[in-house]
């Protein structure tokens, strides 16, 4: 099971780190006929590297409207300009585009020509971080595998933009402004392969509703969440990565077992106000527990199997997987109890 999970997780890396040759590759070994066909269809504004021919760069170039994009590009790069629009004219020719980023441009909801995006039929992965999208835009394009809107002001999510998103694994909305009356029970239907979902700061005061069952990363930091739900993740059985960090969860806002969840293997709740450390499950490898208000930590208190239980075992049965603690920043003084190492065995850090 967990083998499966990193093996998700390694993919989900590599799938974020395409690799694209550097822009100086362009003067080795020019073909002086193949240099004039590109520079021939090449924007004036942009540049067409003849090395890498499927991409055009058209970044940091002040421009104001998007260039007609020739037919051979895959790659478009058109971050840190001054674009408002988006419209159908410029992308007639390019029907093969893969991946587009608009980071840190000026577009508006407004300013996109409807039907432009969803046209776009080969399209895996959209940047429009740093621009003024008060909504997500819609409709999108059912091939989307990465959509990436952090830094806007969205405070709507359309009913039913994501219906259509099966091959979508990755949504980024953090640092917009989502309140729990954007995120319906609806909001997040059809994202069936949806991997991570990063709500990270927004003004959330509870957790979101039906998160998509295979979710495996889970960002939920610097929000007002103050209560877990009780058997909240057992609609999420997937879950791997959990962030938490900077919100308002007390001892009395956790259930008993709400985070004794098997599938989780890193659980992170710093800057909370906490006095105690939550029961957590034997699987659980990193625990981030640094900055709340923990005076005291009893090691057979919080030990996931019983420690005597733990001795019959040895190292070949299932004794707790904590590997890394953070406690720094709370009441407690060192040193560190024995008995929390007689309990987490393979613990490799332990900050205090």
């Amino acid at each position: 099971m967990i083998l499966k999970v990193y093996s998700s997780l390694l993919l989900l890396f590599l799938v974020n780190s395409v690799w694209t040759r550097t822009v100086r590759q362009v003067y080795d070994d020019l073909d002086p006929e193949h240099w004039s066909h590109y520079t021939s269809e090449c924007p004036q504004e942009c540049f067409c590297p003849p090395s890498f021919p499927n991409a055009l760069y058209c970044d940091n170039k002040g421009l104001k409207e998007i260039p007609a994009i020739p037919a051979r590009i895959w790659y478009l790069y058109l971050q840190n300009n001054l674009i408002e629009t988006l419209s159908e004219k410029p992308f007639v020719n390019a029907t093969h585009l893969r991946w587009i980023n608009l980071n840190k441009n000026k577009i508006t909801n407004n300013g996109i020509e409807s039907g432009v995006l969803s046209k776009l039929k080969r399209l895996l992965y959209l940047f429009l971080e740093d621009n003024e999208l008060e909504e997500v835009p819609a409709p999108l394009p059912v091939s989307l595998e990465q959509l990436r809107l952090a830094r806007n002001k969205i405070s709507r999510i359309p009913e039913g933009v994501f219906s259509n998103l099966e091959n979508l694994t990755m949504l980024d909305l953090h640092q917009n402004s989502l309140l729990d009356s954007a995120l319906q029970s609806d909001t997040f239907q059809g994202l069936n392969n949806l991997m991570q979902l990063n709500i990270a700061k927004n003004s959330l005061k509870k957790m979101p509703l039906s998160i998509p069952a295979n979710t495996l990363q889970l960002f939920l930091d610097n929000n007002s969440i103050e209560v877990i739900p009780e058997n909240y993740f057992s609609a999420i059985p997937k879950v791997t990565f959990l962030r938490l960090n900077y919100n308002k969860l007390s001892d009395d806002g956790i259930p008993p077992n709400g985070f004794n969840v098997s599938s989780i293997l890193d659980l992170q709740l710093s800057h909370n106000q906490l006095t105690k450390i939550p029961p957590i499950n034997a699987h659980l490898e990193h625990l981030h527990l640094d900055h709340n208000k923990i005076k005291s930590v009893n090691g057979t208190q919080i030990c996931p199997v019983s420690i005597a239980l733990e001795e019959d075992y040895g190292y070949y049965g299932n004794i707790p997987r904590l590997r890394y603690l953070r406690l720094d920043g709370n009441e407690i003084q060192p040193p560190i109890p024995l008995d929390i190492m007689i309990c987490f065995r393979l613990l490799q850090a332990v900050v205090i």
